[in-house]
């Protein structure tokens, strides 16, 4: 059927406006989306970023503050566990051989008791210590947590793993493997670590590639807060090496781990 002039004008506004509508549409849903994806590989409080390093080495790093985290005893993956944040120290079976407190109180059973997180076993180890009075953070060698300095012992996280020692190229490799013990330090692993910056941010760091620790330790130290990291610790690695930042899973090989560090949605 033949349209009049007027009927055809009114189709062809019609037609514009509708063409309108849709691309608004479009547009809102596209802007829904991306939104929904930003927060999806990141936690209220923390940052997701990946970055390939020049020697290979794939880093994915959650970026916090000493305030969003917390040490949990979870005996599971971390994937599996649905909290985000990555694995924390070395343990056997279901005793934890790190040091692993919140405000006095090991995160895997009663102070001074074996395998709850009151010792760096075996080793006196690099730990990671907040002092939530001070706002001070540092890397302390201690076997246990009776050894570390605090303001007030109800009031500070401390996390065990072994010595990076960043500002210390010459010997840094003695101290981790002779003197503190790190587990295949040669071989291409899964690694995890953690960092803080002069600022006092934290850097949860997990691997998704396999290398040795001197690679590891130079891919932290040329790429993440250039010009101001401070220092680091390695963690558990291989297949305990795990991580969780929303759609971001990291598996390891599966398996349970004892701990994990967190990353809290709400800060205080």
């Amino acid at each position: 059927m033949d349209l009049t002039g007027k009927e055809n004008e009114r189709f062809v506004v019609t037609r514009r406006y509708f063409l309108i509508y849709l691309c608004a549409f479009i547009l809102i849903i596209g802007i829904i989306t991306v939104w929904f994806l930003s927060k999806g590989d990141s936690s209220e409080g923390s940052k997701y970023t990946q970055i390939t390093a020049d020697n290979g080495v794939v880093l994915n790093v959650l970026q916090t503050e000493p305030s969003s985290i917390s040490l949990t005893s979870i005996n599971d993956n971390v994937v599996q566990s649905g909290i985000n944040g990555i694995n924390g120290g070395f343990f056997w079976d279901d005793s934890l051989l790190s040091i692993a407190v919140m405000d006095g109180m090991p995160t895997n059973g009663n102070p001074n008791d074996y395998g709850s997180g009151w010792f760096n076993a075996k080793y006196a180890r690099g730990t990671i210590v907040y002092d939530r009075v001070t706002k001070v953070i540092n890397v302390q060698r201690a076997a246990s947590v009776d050894e570390l300095q605090m303001t007030d012992e109800s009031k500070f996280w401390a996390q065990g793993g072994i010595s990076m020692n960043l500002k210390d190229d010459s010997n840094w490799y003695n101290v981790a493997v002779q003197e503190e013990a790190i587990p295949f330090p040669d071989e291409d692993r899964l690694r995890s670590g953690m960092a803080y910056d002069s600022s006092g941010e934290i850097y949860l760091i997990v691997t998704s590639n396999k290398c040795t620790i001197e690679q590891f330790r130079t891919a932290i130290k040329e790429n993440i807060a250039i010009g101001k990291l401070d220092e680091a610790i390695f963690l558990d690695g291989d297949g305990s090496s795990q991580l969780l930042a929303g759609k971001v899973q990291l598996k390891g090989d599966d398996r349970t781990v004892v701990q994990m560090i967190a990353v809290k949605e709400d800060t205080h």
